[in-house]
């Protein structure tokens, strides 16, 4: 394995995904905010008005690039290509962290665009573990992985998740954005406790959090979907909650919307309601 990345500090706040929907409103300044979030492949770009947009609402917020194509868990190398193009960004824009997910999307002749499973055996974590050592080397960065939603098992399966994420951080030096939205559509769709898998997470490796909606199961459909297109429910701001109580530390915590998306004060509202939970639970007694 390579060496250890140079640790991520600590950081506390509350934020949004940056949205083409509302450039205007944070171009204007003033919007309440300790950050925002971009998907990389939208600004992985030589220049242009999407590019000089970001950078200037940079010159107001920090930005944290999160990634949906770097494959993680891909069995052939990391596209090369697609290294350079996102740590040119890294270094242009300067954000507090770079993330992606644990999952594969593509192979050499093909990208699927989605963010597909990972089977959890020895096998795949050494898979896992050598990309993101590539990854991290290349950047010059630690990087944080997202724990994803999940519709299948494979039979091949070695370990549970929190398994296969606690050792994949101890292996690289990698840290944990913990999607809440996500551990509880895997937890209903496999029946597994959704606490049991905070638990079993190194919880001091997490750095930040997202919240988001998803699609409900139904009558001809007996899983749920994570679509992130919609409110967050309450058992996910109830597990939320919890997952304060467990953490060491507050990360940063933001609400993601991609599909469907509000004006911008129907975000804030229920960004406050995650700042309300974490007053509440993270207040000197």
């Amino acid at each position: 394995m390579a060496s250890q990345p140079n640790p991520i500090s600590e950081f506390s706040g509350y934020g949004l995904g940056l949205r083409r929907t509302h450039y205007d409103d944070f171009l204007g300044g003033g919007v309440p905010v300790d950050f925002v979030e971009v998907i990389s492949e939208n600004y992985m770009i030589e220049g242009g008005r999407q590019l000089r947009i970001l950078e200037d609402i940079r010159a107001q917020l920090p930005v944290i690039i999160h990634g949906v194509s770097m494959s993680i868990g891909s069995a052939g190398r990391l596209d090369e290509d697609y290294l350079a193009k996102l740590k040119r960004l890294a270094e242009r824009i300067e954000p507090l962290w770079v993330s992606d997910h644990l999952c594969w999307t593509r192979t050499n002749a093909h990208n699927s665009h989605d963010l597909l499973p990972m089977p959890l055996t020895r096998e795949a974590l050494q898979v896992v573990c050598n990309n993101i050592d590539i990854a991290q080397n290349t950047l010059g960065r630690a990087m944080l992985f997202e724990n994803p939603s999940s519709y299948l098992t494979f039979p091949e399966d070695e370990m549970r998740e929190w398994e296969f994420l606690s050792e994949m951080t101890r292996r690289t030096g990698c840290y944990l954005l913990l999607d809440v939205n996500n551990i509880y559509v895997s937890s209903q769709n496999h029946g597994f406790s959704a606490e049991d898998y905070l638990a079993g997470l190194p919880l001091e490796r997490v750095r930040q959090i997202h919240l988001a909606g998803h699609d409900p199961a139904t009558p001809e459909r007996d899983i749920i979907i994570d679509t992130h297109d919609r409110e967050v429910i309450e058992p996910v701001w109830a597990l939320y909650a919890k997952a304060l109580e467990m953490l060491p530390h507050l990360p940063a915590v933001m609400i993601e919307r991609d599909e469907n998306i509000p004006p911008l004060p129907e975000l804030l509202t229920e960004l406050d309601r995650a700042r309300d939970i974490a007053g509440r639970i993270l207040e000197p007694a």
